[in-house]
């Protein structure tokens, strides 16, 4: 598993192939979201922001930097709790099909994986067949992590 500092170059190098900056400020909202690990929230984050670097992060200046962090794919919103979380593959160079999350409700701990496209293809089909449009693939599931999933 990569380090938050490895995964912070390997971002600072996506930024820059697009074109973007990783900003200072960029970078320690990165990783406090890292360092999280678990999914966390603007809030939380101007919290750790404010405690961990000498600067003092507005909500608003989160939030910006959340949507560029979003746009860069290197952070996931999670649409049912309103939290972030890193990319997985931050340090991967090849393209991902859509992620998709195993969130654990008790300790909040967040898992990205992918599945088949051929899955996501016939979800498509069954959503339209529905009435329906699909928005975003992106599927988040409620699970018990093996660490507190209670033994038999």
């Amino acid at each position: 598993m990569a380090t938050a500092n490895e995964m912070i170059k390997h971002a600072e190098q996506k930024c820059k192939k697009s074109n973007a900056r990783l900003t200072p400020k960029r970078k320690q909202v990165l990783t406090g979201i890292i360092n999280s690990n678990k999914a966390i929230s603007a809030y939380e984050l101007a919290d750790y922001c404010n405690q961990y670097f000498d600067d003092k992060f507005p909500i608003m200046t989160i939030y910006r930097i959340l949507e560029f962090l979003e746009e860069e794919s290197l952070v996931h919103k999670l649409q049912t709790s309103n939290k972030y979380v890193a990319c997985a593959h931050i340090t991967c160079d090849h393209e991902h099909s859509v992620p998709q999350f195993l969130i654990c409700n008790q300790c909040q701990k967040v898992k990205e994986i992918h599945i088949n496209k051929n899955i996501v293809s016939e979800l498509n089909d069954n959503v339209e067949q529905a009435g329906f449009s699909m928005i975003s693939p992106q599927l988040e599931i409620n699970c018990l992590c093996s660490d507190c999933k209670p033994l038999h």
